[in-house]
């Protein structure tokens, strides 16, 4: 057979199949924020004391975009636990980052020096100790809440994202900063119970904590996804089907001051509009 023919033999022929491609690997990094603690079903297949939701906001991204998803993420975590385990048979949440990851979403911060929950406890004491007064626990306690995550969350957010690129260079890494878990002002008795007058010295201290979140992210080259507008008015206080954190009493999951299910969607809404708008950017 001429070449020529030959050629045009294998022009008819029928195409070459096209290669499978394979699903985006994605990896959840975070503390119970991140893993969805108190809302059901559990994961299956996790350690239980890590409380991790088959509903939180990663699963939720990675059902919608068909991303193959490893979640390691687990109540009760710091930025230790992304360099050792946390619990027997958990591993270290960065040993599950891979040159090939591709997108890595992250809550994490508000567990260093206890800042949620020593703050909670810290201010539920001062009104329970000095009952009738404004604002015990801004007086009892000032600056020194807010003054460790300058000194100590910040650096480590830094240290923490600058290590998750160094792992997976390739990777969208998005961090979302924290819902709002009280109003502005106002009392919140009974269902979170501290003085009126701390109401916006605790809002204080999470606006401190998501602006040193912000500015990690800004440092390291990650995307900040920021929670604090659109759950204005979403709050422990609100009734339900109006509020996206659970209180401290009368709380409808068994984690309270948490995101509940409508709270994990807007997360994962959220960080679907920077991924989408990461995606339109690069695409």
């Amino acid at each position: 057979m001429a070449a020529s023919a030959r050629a045009a033999v294998v022009g008819f022929g029928p195409p070459a199949a096209a290669a499978p491609s394979q699903p985006l690997e994605y990896v959840n990094l975070g503390d119970s924020f991140s893993a969805g603690s108190g809302v059901f079903p559990i994961a299956p297949a996790t350690v239980s004391q890590c409380w991790q939701s088959e509903q939180n906001f990663s699963h939720i991204i990675a059902q919608r975009l068909g991303y193959r998803l490893t979640d390691v993420s687990c109540g009760g975590a710091k930025t230790d636990d992304f360099y050792s385990p946390q619990h027997p048979g958990t591993r270290a949440q960065l040993e599950a980052l891979t040159p090939s990851t591709e997108l890595v979403t992250v809550m994490i911060g508000g567990n260093n020096n206890d800042t949620f929950g020593g703050a909670m406890t810290a201010c539920i004491g001062a009104m329970l100790t000095h009952p009738g007064s404004p604002e015990p626990c801004k007086v009892m306690y000032g600056n020194s809440l807010t003054e460790p995550v300058e000194t100590n969350t910040y650096p480590a957010l830094v240290q923490a994202l600058s290590d998750i690129h160094a792992r997976s260079p390739r990777a969208h890494v998005i961090i979302a900063g924290y819902p709002n878990l009280l109003p502005s002002s106002g009392s919140c008795i009974p269902q979170i119970p501290i003085a009126p007058g701390d109401v916006p010295f605790m809002r204080d201290l999470q606006s401190t904590l998501n602006d040193a979140v912000r500015r990690a992210a800004q440092e390291t080259g990650a995307t900040f996804v920021d929670m604090s507008a659109v759950s204005e008015g979403r709050d422990g206080c609100k009734p339900v089907g109006q509020r996206w954190i659970e209180p401290m009493l009368f709380a409808a999951q068994p984690v309270p001051v948490h995101p509940n299910a409508d709270g994990e969607q807007a997360l994962a809404t959220e960080m679907l509009k920077a991924i989408g708008e990461r995606n339109a950017q690069t695409g």
